[in-house]
């Protein structure tokens, strides 16, 4: 499915008042999951109150022991400290890489913007080599952005 076309469906998602903000996280996650075929593991982390650190939350995919990532640690821990995108081609080489799956080639990660504060980010891993376009980029800032209007 083309990204533009899965735009709608976000913002339908995000506006299910009769569902929790985790389900409609959750939601996200699979829609992403389902319809990208590069889309292999599809989670969101957050800070962590005022602790320097990720915390995991809703995701599709594998399950991971990062359930915590500390500030400055991995892709997460980087962007959670730089505010900007991370577009990794090939995880292997990434020094400060957190090797979640041997299956994961690549991976992209999109910082959660509320009010100029970096509260989160959007994390994507793929099993396929150097997949993420920079219509990927876009597209999941706009997922990020629909997502702070949740937050919010």
């Amino acid at each position: 499915m083309n990204l533009q076309d899965l735009k709608p469906k976000i913002k339908s998602i995000v506006t299910q008042d009769d569902c929790t903000i985790d389900q409609r996280l959750l939601k996200i996650c699979e829609t992403l999951e389902a319809n990208i075929s590069y889309y292999n593991w599809v989670g969101f982390y957050f800070k962590n109150g005022d602790k320097d650190e990720l915390k995991l939350g809703p995701y599709v995919g594998a399950p991971t022991d990062h359930t915590i990532i500390p500030f400055g640690k991995g892709i997460c821990g980087q962007v959670a400290i730089s505010n900007q995108n991370f577009v990794v081609p090939d995880v292997t080489a990434q020094d400060n890489y957190i090797a979640c799956s041997i299956t994961v080639k690549a991976e992209i990660v999109i910082p959660i913007f509320i009010n100029g504060e970096n509260i989160g980010q959007i994390d994507i891993d793929s099993n396929t080599p150097d997949p993420f376009t920079e219509a990927d980029e876009r597209f999941l800032e706009f997922v990020c952005k629909e997502v702070a209007s949740l937050l919010k």
